[in-house]
């Protein structure tokens, strides 16, 4: 999908069909994405590199209505509850993952990070999925607004 990401394709069936299944099928790591989207509603997440069997399996469960969790993704969210609740989100970012979670918290768009840190656009859109994912947010605004909370923007 060159001009669209999983995630916009996944708000774009939500939006206009809540109700129909969708498992996800990436060539992204489950820790990059796998989290967030289900979060944003979808109803499974696999590597391509799943077995065909296991692939199978997914969308049986999809199909009637279940949720199916791989054991890598059962892992991942088995991780999210050992976390401790009194460190702050920002502090379990890579040093580049905060380098753009501010430039984000500050407005920045996707292209002006990229050229001032001399990443891809692509990369830098990695980035903001993997930060999303590991702070539970939504959007651009919560993360100003998680900033701001904060006092991490001058």
């Amino acid at each position: 999908m060159p001009d669209q990401s999983g995630i916009d394709i996944l708000r774009t069936i939500r939006q206009g069909q809540p109700n129909l299944p969708v498992l996800i099928l990436s060539g992204y790591p489950a820790q990059q994405y796998a989290l967030n989207l289900f979060k944003m509603g979808a109803n499974g997440y696999l590597n391509k590199e799943c077995d065909a069997d296991e692939l199978k399996t997914a969308v049986r469960t999809v199909y009637q209505g279940r949720r199916y969790v791989s054991s890598q993704v059962g892992e991942l969210l088995a991780q999210s509850f050992d976390r401790d609740p009194n460190t702050a989100l920002h502090t379990e970012l890579s040093d580049r993952e905060f380098q753009v979670f501010l430039r984000l918290a500050k407005g920045a768009t996707v292209s002006d990070i990229g050229n001032a840190l001399s990443l891809s656009i692509k990369t830098v859109s990695t980035y903001r999925t993997r930060i999303m994912e590991k702070m539970g947010l939504q959007s651009n605004s919560d993360l100003t607004y998680y900033a701001m909370k904060n006092n991490l923007l001058d």
